[in-house]
């Protein structure tokens, strides 16, 4: 199928071939037959990607900051990659989409194939949209008419804020779409309107939806206007629906309205706000968040969860479902804002003219009857197949991690791609089309049914990891997982038996740590210690929302169980021994998330400890990662895994490397060889078990306050002791867990 993209380096606007997406669980494939482009978002989004890095620079001065704070931190080099690498991810345009349901995923059961819909889809023939996205479109409203659905619930959640009441007068400043939609709204709630925009054409399509006017391109002040209009009193309040870099908008805004007037942020506007101006009049100042509530929300949006009527009246499902009324009984009135329609290959024209102030307004994109909906596209020619010394391996899921780690490593070891699964249909195509791969897809069952690739590399979503282990091991793959390994007793005990059913393929788990240069140097440094270490891990690992998915037990695990995990490998790495017992600790009240700040013991087996202290609240300029060690009298310091101080060691003082190693390159090489080599796996089993164990009991100890004894493939709780007692108290609790 066909997909609109943009590169946001050069804003270069493609039209790529991609491969269909699946219905998945709560979702709807549709087949699109048109789409509206956003003359206002789009607009905006192409002149960004086609301005140069210091004007881009200047549009996201939070970046700018956050791009200092990891030069910092991880060295030059790595952050302008870093920087190019997100600037080259190609962009799915569009958000208007009008189709019809072709196929209904698990859990819908309210729309059937053959329904007209509506949704939030980009440009492309095939859409996969979750059901809360999309609205029934009734008889009597047209395709062309249903496609400014999506505008108008952006424009009614603005007037929904604004709470207009019958006789009240608004300005609206903009009369672009969004304006123009909002002017209807307004005179359809019983309120008049007062439209101000530079262009005379808009200016007269908002006189013939019964607004008054001002046209600011003839040098008309707008704030007189709203004062000749109300008798002096000001307007009760202001949409601004306008995209503009200057502030000087919400300053007319606030000049314009009455005493104790609303002002509501529907477009994208400068925000250097002027005390005076809402402090004299006691104005509110609201910005409006695109459809409504549920926006941006997963659990409403990707879990779908509604939220019950009687207390969110207005979700954004439901005000896509007031528009299309009100497309349906003629009150919102569209036939009159279409200027322009393109077959979808035409594209790069309809851009043209929405950027170059030809008079477009509402340009619709026309798709064909028939699609290809092939779920694989080929990228490359087909490769010979692979000699026994050159492993053939697919990689499941192309997220960022994937792009800027494991796909760069993959090449330099030499591996042969032969395809990219995921999803979302650019991220395959694009991840596949930049690093050689044969196939992009959409159904990673494509990989595990390939007889040529030996190999699997599973990057998705921490709560996949298990059971797409199980499934590549069950097709005879070899198996290379991120971390973590699982996020559950039951998960890990599945992975065990798989692994028991398929010793002869090698399993995985992305601890690239162990595999630095730092480590490497460190363990040869320590060869014939006469004593057990002590050890003190400290991460740095920054701030995530409470509501990032990392945080979400059920599908990141938490950030311990998800990312800790590599710290008590490496712990343990450099031990050379299993851990034995673990107790945690974790921050008390006064934090919303309270398991990302936690310290954590770890006994291991040779008699050795560690601490690791995991702390989300530290400061950006500060060390990632800092690893000291203690024994013999020495001293060993890994400063973020750049820099290796030895203190007592003769003959060795510092080792240092170009920039940050964390193992990843040496980690897919020794992996990749040893698929082609054959032989043990890199990191036996017992030592992933007991890694992802020892992790559990982290979690565990800090919620409970007890010590947890690992053993035997057995998982033991202690209640820790009383401070006046000496030794333990006998254990009271057993979790049994088969290791193999």
């Amino acid at each position: 199928m066909r997909q609109i993209l943009q590169n946001l380096r050069t804003g270069a606007i493609a039209i790529a071939e991609v491969p269909c997406p699946k219905a998945t669980q709560g979702s709807i494939l549709i087949q699109t037959r048109t789409t509206l482009i956003s003359a206002g978002t789009e607009r905006m989004l192409v002149e960004f990607s086609q301005a140069n890095l210091l004007r881009k620079a200047r549009l996201q001065p939070e970046k700018v900051r956050q791009a200092l704070d990891k030069i910092r931190t991880d060295g030059l080099l790595p952050t302008l990659e870093a920087v190019f690498r997100k600037l080259d991810q190609p962009l799915p345009l569009g958000y208007c989409n009008v189709g019809v349901a072709v196929e209904t995923g698990p859990g819908v059961a309210d729309l059937r194939p053959g329904d007209r819909v509506v949704s939030n889809g980009p440009h492309a023939e095939i859409v996969c949209v979750p059901r809360n996205l999309c609205a029934k479109i009734p008889e009597g409203v047209s395709d062309e008419q249903a496609a400014f659905t999506v505008l108008g619930g952006i424009a009614l959640q603005g007037l929904r804020l604004a709470q207009p009441t019958f006789g009240e007068r608004f300005m609206v400043i903009g009369a672009g779409l969004l304006g123009l939609l909002t002017v209807q709204l307004l005179r359809a709630s019983g309120c008049e309107a007062l439209a101000v925009d530079p262009r005379a054409d808009r200016l007269a399509l908002a006189e013939s939806f019964g607004a008054r006017t001002v046209s600011a391109g003839n040098g008309a002040d707008p704030i007189a206007a709203a004062g000749a209009w109300t008798g002096g009193r000001g307007v009760d309040g202001v949409l601004i629906t306008a995209s503009s870099p200057s502030s000087d908008l919400v300053h007319q805004a606030a000049q314009a309205c009455r005493k104790r007037g609303r002002i509501v942020l529907v477009g994208v506007v400068g925000l250097e706000l002027k005390r005076s101006d809402f402090y004299e009049k006691e104005l509110t100042f609201q910005v409006s968040c695109s459809y409504g509530p549920g926006r941006y929300d997963e659990n409403y949006e990707q879990a779908g969860q509604d939220y019950p009527l009687g207390f969110v009246r207005w979700t954004e499902q439901r005000n896509f479902e007031a528009v299309l009324g009100a497309l349906r009984t003629g009150t919102l009135r569209v036939d009159a804002l279409i200027t322009d329609r393109h077959p979808l290959g035409e594209a790069a024209t309809a851009y043209e003219k929405i950027q170059n102030g030809s008079g477009a307004l509402g340009v619709l994109l026309e798709y064909p009857a028939r699609v290809d909906t092939a779920p694989a596209v080929r990228v490359r020619q087909a490769a010979a197949p692979a000699n026994g010394r050159r492993v053939t391996v697919g990689l499941i899921g192309a997220g960022d991690f994937a792009n800027a780690v494991l796909l760069p490593a993959l090449a330099r070891s030499g591996a042969q791609l032969a395809c990219v699964a995921d999803v979302r249909p650019a991220a395959a195509w694009h991840a596949a089309r930049k690093f050689g791969a044969e196939r992009a897809v959409t159904d990673y069952e494509e990989i595990l049914a390939d007889p040529d690739v030996r190999a699997v590399f599973v990057a998705v979503g921490h709560h996949l990891h298990a059971r797409l282990l199980c499934e590549a091991l069950e097709a005879g793959k070899h198996v290379f997982v991120e971390k973590p390994l699982a996020l559950s007793e039951p998960e890990l005990a599945a992975v065990a038996e798989a692994v028991t059913r398929r010793p002869d393929r090698i399993v995985m788990v992305g601890f690239n740590r162990r595999f630095s240069a730092h480590t490497r140097t460190i363990q040869r440094l320590l060869a014939g210690r006469s004593e057990p270490l002590s050890m003190a891990m400290t991460v740095n690992a920054g701030f995530l929302a409470p509501d990032h998915w990392t945080q979400d037990p059920e599908r990141g695990g938490g950030r311990i169980i998800g990312e800790g995990c590599h710290f008590i490998d490496l712990l343990a790495c450099v031990a050379s021994s299993p851990a034995i017992r673990v107790a945690a600790a974790r921050m008390g009240g006064g934090t919303v998330v309270r398991d990302d700040k936690m310290i954590i013991t770890v006994e291991f087996a040779d008699g050795s400890i560690g601490a690791l202290n995991y702390f989300a609240n530290g400061s950006k300029g500060y060390p990632k990662e800092t690893l000291e060690i203690f024994s013999d009298g020495r001293v060993l310091r890994l400063e973020n895994f750049r820099v290796t101080h030895g203190y007592g060691f003769r003959g060795f003082r510092k080792y240092r490397t170009f920039r940050q190693d964390k193992g990843h390159n040496a980690e897919i090489a020794a992996f990749v060889e040893r698929v082609a080599a054959g032989g043990e796996p890199l990191i036996p089993f017992e030592q992933l078990h007991n890694v992802t164990l020892a992790t559990f009991a982290a979690v565990e100890s800090a919620g409970t306050g007890r010590r947890i004894m690992l053993g035997n493939g057995c998982q033991v709780s202690l209640a820790l002791p009383d401070p006046g007692l000496h030794g333990w108290a006998e254990p009271d609790e057993m979790l049994c867990q088969n290791v193999l």
